[in-house]
C-alpha cells in the first residue's frame, strides 16, 4: 500500500497523513481485504468499496459520505491482466484497488509532471482518467487501419477467412464501444457532484473528460458501422463470385440444350430415319453441332452476355 499526498506535487509519503491534507492510497485487492484502518473518514465507507479483481464495469455510485466506483477497461497489461480497478473518492481522500500495476505506474508518471496550482481529489481523479484514455484514439485508428487493410483484400479477392479476422475486429470494437458508453455514464455522475466533493474548477474539467469520452465513443461507433459496411462488401463480391459462376453455368447449360435435341432426335433409332443408313450421317451431325456449338457462342458475344 502506498500513500501520496497531494498539494501541488504528487509525493510519496511514509508517515502517518494529517487530517488537513489530501491524500491518494493506492492497494491491492488483498490489501484491501487485510486492511483494518487506513482514516476514519474511509473506514466507515470501506464496506462500499469494491475489490479490483471483481470489476466488471464502469460505474459511479453517490454515497452519503463518498463517491465509489469501477473502471474495467478493454485493454490488458504486457503480463495478460486485465487494467480493472476501483476507487473511493471523499473531500480529502482518494483510494484506488488495482490488481495489474498500472494504476502505481500512472501516478508515478503524474508525479513526474509539471506543478498544478490546485491538486486536490478532484483534479487528480481527472487527470489520472485523462491520462488513461491519452492513447486511445490511436488505438481506434490502429483498428480502422486493419479495417482498411481487410477491405482491400475483399476488393482485391482475397476472401481466405475473412469471417474470423472481421469477427475478431468487431467484438474489439464493440468493446470499445461498451467501455467509452459506460464511462461517459460515470463521468456524467462525477459531474453531477451531489456530494460537493470537487471545486468548480473541478466540475468544468470533468466536463471536458466527458466531451472527450463523448467523442471517443462516436468514433467507436463509425467503427462499428466500419465492420457492417466492410461486411456488406464481403457478401457482394460473395454474390458477384456466386453470380459469375452461375452465369457460366447458364453459358453451358444454353450451349448443351440444343447438342441435347440433336442427340435426342438421333437417339429414337427409327427405321425410316435415311441419317441413320447415311454413310457421312455421322460426320454431318457432328459438323452440325459444331455449327450450332460457334453459332451460339456467337450470339451471346454479339448480345454481350460475358
Amino acid at each position: 500500500m502506498e500513500r501520496y499526498i497531494l498539494n501541488n506535487k504528487i509525493e510519496l509519503i511514509e508517515r502517518p497523513s494529517r487530517e488537513d491534507e489530501t491524500i491518494l492510497i493506492v492497494l491491492t485487492s488483498e490489501e484491501l481485504v487485510k486492511t483494518q484502518s487506513l482514516s476514519p473518514e474511509l473506514d466507515a465507507n470501506l464496506r462500499h468499496m469494491t475489490l479490483a479483481r471483481d470489476v466488471r464495469v464502469c460505474k459511479a455510485e453517490d454515497r452519503r459520505d463518498c463517491m465509489c466506483g469501477t473502471v474495467f477497461t478493454p485493454r490488458d497489461t504486457k503480463d495478460g491482466k486485465h487494467i480493472a480497478f476501483s476507487y473511493m473518492i471523499t473531500k480529502t481522500h482518494l483510494l484506488l484497488c488495482d490488481d495489474s500495476g498500472v494504476v502505481r505506474s500512472t501516478v508515478k508518471r503524474l508525479s513526474h509532471e509539471k506543478e498544478w496550482q490546485e491538486n486536490g481529489t478532484g483534479r487528480f481523479f481527472y487527470n489520472f482518467l485523462e491520462f488513461l484514455i491519452a492513447k486511445d484514439l490511436h488505438h481506434l485508428e490502429e483498428i480502422e487501419d486493419k479495417l482498411g487493410e481487410l477491405e482491400d483484400k475483399v476488393l482485391a479477392g482475397t476472401l481466405d477467412n475473412f469471417s474470423s479476422f472481421l469477427t475478431g475486429i468487431r467484438k474489439e470494437t464493440m468493446r470499445w464501444f461498451r467501455y467509452y458508453s459506460q464511462l461517459a455514464n460515470m463521468v456524467c455522475e462525477l459531474e453531477e457532484n451531489e456530494s460537493g466533493f470537487f471545486s468548480d474548477n473541478e466540475q468544468k474539467l470533468v466536463h471536458m473528460l466527458e466531451n472527450r469520452i463523448v467523442r471517443l465513443r462516436d468514433e467507436s461507433q463509425l467503427l462499428r458501422e466500419y465492420c457492417l459496411q466492410v461486411s456488406e462488401l464481403f457478401q457482394s463480391e460473395v454474390d458477384i463470385r456466386q453470380n459469375r459462376i452461375m452465369k457460366i453455368l447458364t453459358i453451358v447449360t444454353t450451349i448443351c440444350l440444343p447438342l441435347s435435341l440433336v442427340a435426342g432426335w438421333y437417339g429414337m433409332n427409327f427405321s425410316g430415319m435415311p441419317e441413320l443408313t447415311w454413310k457421312y450421317g455421322y460426320p454431318a451431325v457432328f459438323v452440325f453441332s459444331l455449327i450450332i456449338v460457334v453459332l451460339s457462342l456467337w450470339i451471346m458475344k454479339k448480345k454481350k452476355f460475358w
